[in-house]
């Protein structure tokens, strides 16, 4: 009887360990992007603020000196820093190294609540990014002061030993 319940519960953990998580779902299991979209066009008083940012994404780097590819999980993270003001996000794609867009995450405009942050993971196993990734974010506010965070954040480990960095947007077009 022991043996199993032993076996039951060992099985159990193995089919839940299999099943494949997504980070990037909110408590109930919705996209987290798509959970913010909203159904309307943006009004012209709703977009004071209007830029675009660059933001450099490391889904692998190398180390020692045989040139071995490591790679690394990256997060996203977009930060409105308004007390009043919501953030809106009209594009959000993914490059790779050659400059190929890879991925659009979002169809319609994301709206990001007064000092909310919306966060996206590219998962380690994904390598289409390669050493020079980036994202592309497009934003609008109807604050033309409004200074929104725009980060990534790498993390990695190497047998024992873990490490992480961060990289800042570059705003290229306003």
């Amino acid at each position: 009887m022991l043996k199993q319940l032993f076996f039951l519960l060992l099985l159990i953990s193995t089919l839940i360990s299999c099943t494949e998580h997504n980070p990037n779902t909110n408590a109930s299991g919705e996209d987290e992007l798509k959970s913010l979209e909203i159904n309307r066009t943006l009004k012209k008083n709703e977009q004071r603020f209007n830029a675009i940012h660059y933001v450099p994404i490391y889904s692998d780097i190398y180390f020692d000196r045989t040139n071995q590819k490591f790679l690394l999980s990256a997060t996203l993270s977009i930060r409105n820093t308004s007390f009043n003001d919501t953030l809106f996000v009209s594009k959000i794609e993914y490059y790779n190294t050659g400059g190929e867009r890879l991925r659009e995450y979002i169809e319609k405009t994301i709206a990001i609540a007064p000092m909310a942050t919306v966060n996206y993971v590219i998962e380690k196993e994904d390598e289409s990014g390669g050493h020079g990734a980036n994202f592309i974010v497009e934003l609008n506010s109807n604050n033309a002061n409004i200074k929104p965070i725009i980060q990534a954040i790498m993390i990695g480990t190497i047998g024992n030993k873990a490490f992480s960095f961060t990289s800042e947007s570059y705003t290229i077009a306003e």
